[in-house]
């Protein structure tokens, strides 16, 4: 059984070395200047012949907001059986099995998939990279997507900030912020070299942008650490963290739901409590 990297993109042959170090036998590159701005379109006209090609077992996405719109564009043009948001996966004789929160986290299902091909789109972060040298064999891939009757209007991008679905440190605050400051959490994201989230209440305030949102109607986080500021609990929350390694909450209420699911709580004024927090990092870091 061989394993099949599929890059796409404009610029993007440079990545194909790097993939060598993950163990794929080979490495597809899809480079061509109609995939340089993601379309689910073109993406999934692409790929769909390349998996006609290749004729895969399992297809593997990450669970992005790309990756869950493509996965589902592709499953439903493949006809295949698709487990989107999986925080595990196994393969024991042909049987492929994933793991998925379901009721906002409140539980993990194991699904089984059938037919062929089987797709599965997996949380960034919810499974350890193991470096794994192979010889990897470099192809181009030189299909061209059809026309599309999408047409990118503009683009706007963030610079200079690590980005919140893949940072191994997640720090966000809630209603308990009290306000749009949030120097205190992003000096503790700064310490641990992460990420500043926020929940729908605070983004619903106007104190953070949409693109901090975690939770259900944002985005989905699994870092090593997750850090609940000033956060209730809610269940639309949870279903964007409940998958984190360790979660460690701050809230100046004893009752607050977010302690049921935390790992290590904190009662307390975050305001005194997330400053020595910090400086406890910093001391950790000289």
């Amino acid at each position: 059984m061989s394993n099949v990297i599929v890059v796409l993109g404009s610029g993007v042959e440079s990545s194909a070395e790097m993939l060598k170090q993950y163990g794929a036998d080979r490495i597809v590159v899809a480079d061509m200047a109609p995939l340089s701005d993601y379309s689910s379109a073109a993406y999934s006209d692409v790929l769909f012949g390349r998996i006609e090609k290749e004729t895969p077992e399992l297809v593997l996405f990450g669970a992005s907001v790309q990756g869950k719109e493509l996965s589902a564009c592709l499953a439903a043009r493949c006809n295949a059986a698709l487990a989107t948001d999986c925080v595990a996966i196994s393969w024991e004789d042909g049987v492929v099995k994933a793991t998925r929160p379901m009721y906002g986290g409140k539980v993990l299902a194991d699904v089984q998939l059938e037919g062929t091909p089987k797709m599965v789109s997996l949380r960034p972060n919810a499974m350890d990279i193991t470096l794994t040298e192979g010889a990897g064999t470099i192809e181009k891939y030189d299909a061209v997507p059809a026309d599309s009757p999408l047409t990118l209007v503009e683009k706007k991008m963030e610079t200079g900030k690590v980005d919140l679905t893949e940072a191994d440190v997640v720090v966000s605050g809630g209603r308990g912020m009290g306000g749009a400051d949030y120097a205190v959490i992003e000096a503790l994201a700064a310490a641990f070299e992460g990420a500043v989230g926020a929940s729908r209440a605070a983004v619903d305030e106007g104190w953070r942008p949409h693109a901090d949102q975690v939770g259900q109607t944002g985005k989905v986080v699994s870092p090593s650490l997750y850090v609940a500021c000033g956060i209730s609990g809610a269940i639309q929350h949870l279903a964007g963290m409940s998958s984190a390694k360790v979660i460690v909450a701050v809230n100046k209420d004893p009752e607050a739901p977010i302690f049921l699911k935390s790992d290590y709580g904190v009662v307390g004024d975050l305001y005194e409590i997330l400053p020595a927090i910090t400086a406890e990092v910093n001391k950790l870091k000289l």
